[in-house]
């Protein structure tokens, strides 16, 4: 019998996390462990999924369905719930289906290194289940931040908001929005770059292309820049982990 993991999403043939287990099952000798795509049109298609797919142990879960895959899973880890969105899902020995997170740990893990005393206020760009964990993240580092719209909502800014004293009191500013992802590599957020200074740290979630538009325009400025690389492969070390759990 295989042993068999895999990512849903929507448009994902990019995917990080197939070529990073395959790779990892390779090195370590773990012969009949398999990880595949599962690309989704729409998360109404996963029952049929799980049914079709009796050897299933765990999936990752990546846009758009971080926050939509809820409703179908039987558990919530407590910081899954805390967050609001889930990325990684155990199969139990029980049959039933648990929601973690593993992004919030992955981002803070990565950021964590650049981090200095003048670094207490973030803006988080997007407002999707990505943004959600890094929010999370930001929380448990005793770190502020404010999340950035299209539409100014309640608690929430918009980027025609953003501004010179913005950037004076924000000195992390991390996109969680796609903007830039291969193969739109001219798209980026729309801020007022010419406000990024070396005191400020830009941090992209998205890993491809390695380096956006938005970290080399604040690059440019002097920022400290870190693409989604590294987060990418602590979140998926800690989703193996998670679904290695003996219980």
């Amino acid at each position: 019998m295989r042993n068999q993991y895999g990512l849903i999403g929507k448009n994902i043939s990019y995917s990080f996390s197939k070529k990073h287990f395959t790779e990892k099952f390779a090195l370590g000798n773990l012969d009949g462990y398999v990880y595949e795509n599962f690309d989704l049109q729409s998360i109404e298609d996963f029952p049929k999924l799980i049914t079709d797919n009796p050897e299933l142990k765990g999936l990752n879960v990546t846009i758009p369905y971080k926050e939509e895959i809820i409703p179908y899973l039987n558990k919530l880890s407590k910081k899954a719930a805390q967050i609001g969105a889930v990325n990684v899902i155990r199969f139990t020995k029980k049959g039933t289906l648990k929601g973690y997170n593993s992004d919030y740990y992955g981002f803070k893990k990565s950021l964590q290194p650049l981090l200095q005393s003048h670094h207490k206020k973030a803006l988080i760009l997007g407002t999707g289940g990505a943004a959600k964990a890094v929010a999370f993240a930001l929380n448990e580092l005793g770190i502020l931040y404010t999340f950035v719209s299209r539409e100014e909502k309640e608690g929430m800014i918009d980027y025609n908001r953003i501004n010179a004293t913005t950037f004076d009191n924000y000195h992390i500013i991390i996109n969680c929005t796609p903007l830039g992802t291969s193969p739109n590599i001219k798209d980026f957020p729309l801020l007022p770059y010419q406000f990024f200074t070396e005191k400020h740290i830009a941090f992209d979630l998205i890993y491809n292309p390695e380096e956006t538009q938005f970290l080399k325009k604040a690059k440019k400025k002097g920022a400290i820049t870190k693409n989604g690389y590294e987060m990418l492969v602590f979140q998926a070390e800690k989703a193996w982990k998670i679904w290695n759990k003996k219980f």
